[in-house]
């Protein structure tokens, strides 16, 4: 009866309900939140996938320059010239900690994954498939000691090697790099054109030290790894579409040298 009939009462009850309500709804909405993050981030890559399979560099087309072709000839779809395609992955164990470090990703042949491609992740080279089963697979990590990386000096195209040294997981070092080629603190080194595994440009990392090979004549230089090993999430598993095409010419040519 006090809050029905009095227009004073009912509206400090009204603001106290609201108050109270709204507390409730706020906290529903968080909880909401954090269990469909899985969802948005099963998007997220979904998303990332389709635009990462739109760059240029990943299509290659054959050497037409010297080649001419008649009106009436039937032009191909673009997709019969694709080279690399991008296949979202979920990191569901990773090491840093050995010398012999591994991911694991939630996709498998079932998937369309296959032993040797490249992984790279959203910052970075993430390292090389080694294992596959149905519905998952083993990534050999960049900081392993047997995985070499043919990459390049983004800013010379100057080709060299990356390897780890089994010591900090934050850096990897890039070799085989002439002293006559200017190198300077936070270059970028990103994934060579002449890779089978990677797209040309994926980044590997930034050049943190500079330092002289005394048996060649080139440099040792120190990298600070584009991807954050400690924390990755996502993958994307780099299928090159052109690969058996390019391993039948070189059985071809063994055989012609045997």
């Amino acid at each position: 009866m006090l809050f029905s009939y009095n227009k004073f009462h009912q509206a400090a009850f009204m603001n106290v309900a609201n108050e109270i309500t709204g507390g409730v709804n706020v906290r529903y909405s968080d909880i909401e939140t954090y269990f469909s993050l899985k969802k948005e981030n099963e998007k997220l890559r979904a998303q990332n996938a389709r635009l990462l399979n739109q760059l240029r560099a990943d299509f290659a087309w054959a050497d037409s320059s010297l080649i001419l072709f008649a009106d009436t000839i039937k032009v191909d779809s673009i997709e019969q010239y694709r080279k690399f395609l991008f296949l979202p992955a979920e990191v569901i164990s990773n090491t840093v900690s050995s010398q012999t470090n591994y991911l694991m990703l939630h996709r498998g042949s079932r998937q369309g994954v296959g032993i040797n491609m490249g992984v790279v992740g959203p910052d970075g080279v993430l390292g090389t498939v080694v294992q596959v089963s149905n519905n998952m697979c083993v990534v050999m990590s960049l900081l392993h000691r047997q995985s070499k990386i043919a990459s390049v000096l983004k800013k010379s195209g100057e080709l060299g090697e990356v390897s780890w040294d089994g010591k900090n997981p934050q850096f990897v070092t890039l070799t085989k790099i002439p002293k006559s080629v200017e190198v300077k603190k936070g270059d970028t080194v990103v994934t060579s054109q002449f890779s089978d595994k990677y797209p040309p440009g994926q980044l590997v990392g930034y050049i943190e030290e500079v330092a002289s090979d005394q048996s060649s004549n080139t440099y040792i230089l120190k990298l600070r790894t584009a991807t954050n090993f400690f924390n990755v999430k996502h993958a994307y598993i780099v299928n090159n579409l052109q690969q058996a095409e390019m391993e039948m010419l070189e059985k071809m040519i063994k055989k012609d040298n045997e």
